[in-house]
């Protein structure tokens, strides 16, 4: 096989596996935005003809062929080109070492489970869920031997998400939450409580959209790129490539706070996305180097940025000029603190920024529990109470909102949990280096983003998929990982904000 004609077959064949996902992600938005509730299984007839053709592509004898004639000769390939072979091998690796019968099996019992998952919840009963639950686990312990025998299981649920890191990692981020957030949040409770009616109230959804489009061109999104529309659970997604980026955030018409949080948590995303280098289009790389370094910069611009004093200050002129009532009867310094009031609640999606921690932190030692034979699934709802209670403080009221209130297990997304804490361990991280090339905080009071975004692009965005997470962390932003920055800066934050 001639080595340059390979090289410009495997272009090729990366462009038409992009071309493919291109298609089945248009599927994927159109059913999550404005498709009419009565065709999803006309959607799901088209995606399973999508992922029957890229299945074979990427199996196809000529196309593993080629990529490990690549892989035999990767010394005369690019780093991206050797970076693009590895992403392949490693993909299919995970998948072939399991056998096709049980792979198919477990196909069909996440849909199972799926189903069981929404029946538990309009129930209100664990217990219907809890057999799915059992069954998925046990599929999870086998996978893992199947891919990684020697290793902890739990292993392999996170390199699904992080292909560089493994759980003594994520212990030793976990280890510092626990040892130093929930004595926080008990001084905290002992405090004065934050008033935040100021964000309250009976809001116009076209003057939320008008903020929410302001905030997106404020940041640096350009919205000949970025497409904005709504859904019932945000999200932002590539559409191709990097070119064609598409938000979808919600409005809620009675929390102005709910509402700006979202669209600069997605507008984080967007930017990263959008940040990458062109030579990465229509490649395997095009896209973010790991689930938790696009979560950082989610949470970066929604809280590092977003809850600052300066950001408020910057924007407060503009919310008075949209919500004259209530926000116009508060001083900046009292819409401040009211964004950052800490309250801790039985619902991990709308927790505030310090108690996120504690519920993710949960689920963390749960499902690796769970993955290890440590905790039986059917002791999962006592646990889960005991740990809220342990760590937040609450009893849950009942299984809607405590142990059922998340679809990622039904879904087999063991691992990914974690991923939401490292992206805020990575964004605190980010901050402290980048200010010292940069003043972020008076670039913000400014509302001057270029330099931020700048920053970021050169360390972060522009790389894609070209290093993994941990390789980015340690050369790019020089930090090795650890959540010492990000406890740091909560604990110094919550003490201003609280007067501790």
């Amino acid at each position: 096989m001639d080595l340059e004609q390979a090289r410009v077959d495997f272009f090729n064949l990366q462009k038409r596996i992009c071309a493919f996902n291109h298609a089945a992600e248009l599927i994927y938005f159109d059913g999550e935005t404005v498709a009419p509730p009565g065709t999803a299984a006309n959607r799901a007839q088209a995606l399973e003809g999508i992922n029957e053709v890229l299945s074979r592509l990427k199996n196809d004898p000529k196309s593993l062929e080629l990529i490990n004639f690549l892989h035999q000769n990767q010394e005369w390939l690019s780093v991206k080109e050797r970076r693009s072979v590895d992403f392949l091998l490693r993909e299919g690796k995970r998948k072939n070492n399991i056998p096709p019968e049980e792979y198919g099996r477990y196909g069909a019992l996440l849909s199972e489970a799926r189903s069981a998952w929404h029946a538990a919840r309009d129930a209100n009963d664990f217990n219907i869920l809890a057999p799915k639950l059992e069954q998925i686990v046990e599929k999870i312990r086998e996978f893992a031997k199947y891919n990684m025998p020697d290793r902890d299981p739990y292993d392999y649920c996170l390199e699904q998400f992080e292909e560089a890191l493994s759980v003594e990692t994520f212990d030793e981020v976990f280890d510092s939450i626990k040892k130093e957030i929930p004595p926080l949040l008990k001084e905290i409770k002992e405090r004065p409580q934050v008033d935040d009616k100021c964000l309250k109230g009976d809001f116009a959804e076209d003057d939320l959209q008008e903020l929410a489009v302001y905030i997106l061109e404020l940041i640096g999104i350009d919205l000949n790129q970025v497409g904005l529309t709504k859904a019932e659970h945000p999200f932002t997604i590539s559409l191709g490539s990097h070119y064609d980026e598409r938000i979808a955030t919600r409005y809620d018409t009675n929390n102005i706070a709910a509402s700006l949080y979202t669209i600069l948590n997605q507008g984080g995303h967007a930017l990263y996305e959008t940040g990458q280098a062109d030579n990465l289009a229509y490649t395997v790389l095009d896209g973010a180097a790991s689930l938790a370094l696009t979560e950082s910069q989610g949470r970066f611009y929604e809280n590092i940025v977003g809850r600052s004093r300066s950001f408020i200050e910057y924007i407060y002129p503009v919310l008075v000029e949209l919500f004259p009532i209530p926000i116009g009867n508060y001083s900046t310094e009292e819409l401040y603190r009211a964004v950052n009031k800490v309250e801790a609640g039985y619902n991990r999606i709308n927790s505030d920024e310090l108690t996120y921690n504690l519920h993710v932190m949960v689920r963390y030692e749960l499902e690796k529990a769970m993955i290890r034979g440590d905790l039986a699934v059917k002791d999962l709802r006592d646990e889960w109470n005991r740990k809220y209670k342990e760590y937040l403080g609450l009893d849950a009221p009942d299984d809607r909102s405590g142990v059922l209130q998340d679809i990622h297990w039904p879904y087999g997304s063991f691992g990914y949990f974690p991923l939401y804490v490292l992206g805020n361990a990575f964004s605190a991280q980010i901050t402290d280096k980048m200010n010292e090339e940069i003043n972020v905080y008076d670039s913000i009071e400014s509302g001057d983003f270029e330099q931020i975004n700048l920053w970021n692009k050169e360390k972060i965005w522009k790389y894609g998929g070209l290093f993994n997470s941990k390789e980015i962390m340690e050369k790019y932003v020089e930090a090795p990982i650890s959540s010492d920055t990000y406890v740091k800066y909560l604990k110094n934050k919550y003490a201003d904000i609280y007067h501790l």
